[in-house]
């Protein structure tokens, strides 16, 4: 890519922000400057008192920990023989976020003296920490820590003013710069530290935060505006560790109470409409296994808070469902999410899941890294997702780890019972509009994909269920209960590939993907083996 590609790039990528994100970016970057050259250090310890908190049992955390030092995150397993580096860089920056978030001291096996023994740690090597002092860590460590106090009853000042001491470092940090579920998980942490101090000035802040991202965040179908499955479950589960924490703790008595049951209904009801039968999400856009709590799990929490689910139209979100006896289809005929944070999106328009008589058959590839290698760069891209690419080229401009360039946009858009029809513009430096068109009946799924202007090679993928083979008998693919069928003016060719399934960060599976290339147009219908028996 030349100088001038480059800074096109950069300029689409750059445009998108708010002025906020620019400012503060600048901002803290020119305090980090100049900290540095006063060799400025944040305080280990700020004098303050806490304060005893009730709170309902939440959702148990995975497995994570073993005694001594010995972590498991992202199916990673690393021990620490001696002391343990909390700067450990070894298996990228998300395992070591995840190292500093201390979600383990939840873990149901943790004991008070190995947690205990842990935070002290952790503590004793606060001079030479680095990624645990970001703003987002903290965020996440400080409910942990508070949580974990809260349930063994300790009450010890070494602790509880060193965690004060953090929770400065994240009200001065707040991440501005990002926005997004960032941000909002500030808000949710800075509400566990304001109840924990009784400090009504933090208080002030998270209500603000909370308030302001919920009503940005949260899309009048429920859906989180990031469009990812699994940020969706997190920023639900945090938002009923925050409810717990409000309805057990009586102290301040306000809107925000009922603005959090009301965004959580309705984040619930989302999650349910989009989950399938079986309890999976579909993994769309960054989402992975194993990394949010269930939506089943989420239900059971929900029931206990006595939080009503509220059921609404899917809309906004770009995703829809259908459902029968036989076949569930989710289908993704939305843009790529919010312009100014789309980090966590892949190029992926008119994507889909299908499972059949509850069985995974057309997956999404999922996402195993976020590292920004080649790896991150498949797993974002048109082709390593279930719709069209033309001259091979990408929808959005995906790049680096979180970046995104120029993007598709929806700019034709309509909906039936059990028909979906839009257009997007992705391709248009190309000189060409894509259009997809499903049709759900009752045993059949059909679509139909329109490329107008230039007559450009097209390519349509499906990618299978490891546990899927495939046969090709001319255009036909047969598996298990299904037959596809293919019909294009234009055919080229089609062919069953390997490609890599990651239903995990790094966990990858090989599985089989069928290719069509066409021009202009090409029908996949899809058949059901009626004679199987429904779920």
């Amino acid at each position: 890519m030349g100088r001038t590609e480059k800074f096109v790039r950069l300029f689409h990528t750059i445009r998108h922000l708010k002025s906020k994100q620019i400012a503060f970016r600048l901002y803290y970057g020119l305090r980090t400057k100049y900290r540095n050259l006063v060799h400025y250090s944040h305080p280990d310890r700020i004098a303050a008192n806490a304060y005893a908190l009730k709170l309902l049992p939440g959702i148990e955390t995975e497995h994570c920990f073993e005694e001594p030092n010995t972590f498991i995150f992202l199916n990673k397993k690393k021990t620490f023989e001696k002391q343990i580096d909390w700067n450990f860089a070894e298996y990228g920056k998300l395992w070591t976020y995840n190292l500093n978030y201390f979600d383990y001291l939840n873990q149901p096996d943790m004991t008070k003296e190995h947690g205990l023994r842990l935070i002290y740690d952790f503590i004793s090597q606060w001079r030479n920490l680095t990624v645990g002092l970001e703003p987002f860590p903290i965020s996440m460590r400080g409910i942990n820590w508070i949580k974990f106090l809260t349930e063994h009853g300790i009450d010890e000042r070494y602790i509880t003013e060193n965690l004060r001491a953090q929770y400065a470092i994240l009200e001065e940090t707040l991440e501005y710069h990002l926005l997004g579920n960032h941000l909002l998980e500030n808000g949710f942490s800075l509400l566990y530290g304001a109840y924990f101090f009784r400090d009504s000035k933090m208080y002030k802040t998270a209500k603000k935060i909370i308030l302001e991202e919920l009503m940005e965040e949260i899309l009048d179908d429920g859906a989180h505006f990031e469009l990812s499955p699994m940020y969706h479950q997190l920023i639900l589960y945090r938002l009923l560790e925050c409810i717990n924490l409000v309805s057990s703790n009586p102290w301040k008595t306000d809107a925000l109470y009922e603005t959090m049951l009301h965004n959580a209904s309705k984040m619930l009801g989302w999650l349910q409409n989009i989950t399938f039968k079986n309890g999976a999400i579909p993994l769309f856009n960054d989402s992975a296994m194993r990394i949010a709590p269930t939506t089943q799990a989420l239900m059971d929490y929900t029931a206990m808070l006595n939080i009503n689910t509220v059921h609404l139209k899917l809309g906004k979100s770009g995703y829809r469902v259908w459902k029968n006896t036989t076949y569930e289809a989710i289908v993704d005929v939305g843009e790529i999410g919010p312009d100014y944070i789309p980090g966590h999106a892949h190029s992926d328009i008119f994507n889909f899941e299908l499972y059949i008589h509850g069985t995974p058959y057309i997956i999404d590839t999922g996402t195993s890294t976020y590292e920004t290698n080649s790896r991150r760069q498949i797993e974002r891209s048109t082709l390593a997702h279930n719709t069209v690419t033309v001259a091979g080229q990408n929808q959005s401009d995906v790049w680096g780890g979180f970046r995104v360039g120029e993007r598709a946009k929806i700019i034709d858009f309509m909906e039936k019972s059990n028909e979906v029809f839009a257009s997007h513009d992705g391709f248009r430096k190309l000189g060409v509009i894509h259009s997809r068109h499903f049709v759900f009946l009752d045993n059949t799924l059909i679509i139909e994909d329109i490329i107008k202007g230039k007559e450009l090679c097209s390519e349509a993928r499906l990618h299978f269920h490891p546990d899927k083979k495939l046969h090709l008998v001319d255009k036909t693919i047969k598996c298990d209960d299904i037959k596809i069928e293919f019909h294009s003016d234009g055919f080229k060719g089609i062919s069953i590939e390997n490609f890599l399934y990651a239903p995990e960060f790094n966990k990858l599976e090989e599985a089989q993907c069928v290719k069509v290339s066409f021009v202009k147009n090409l029908t996949t219908k899809i058949s059901i083996n009626q004679t199987t028996e429904g779920l």
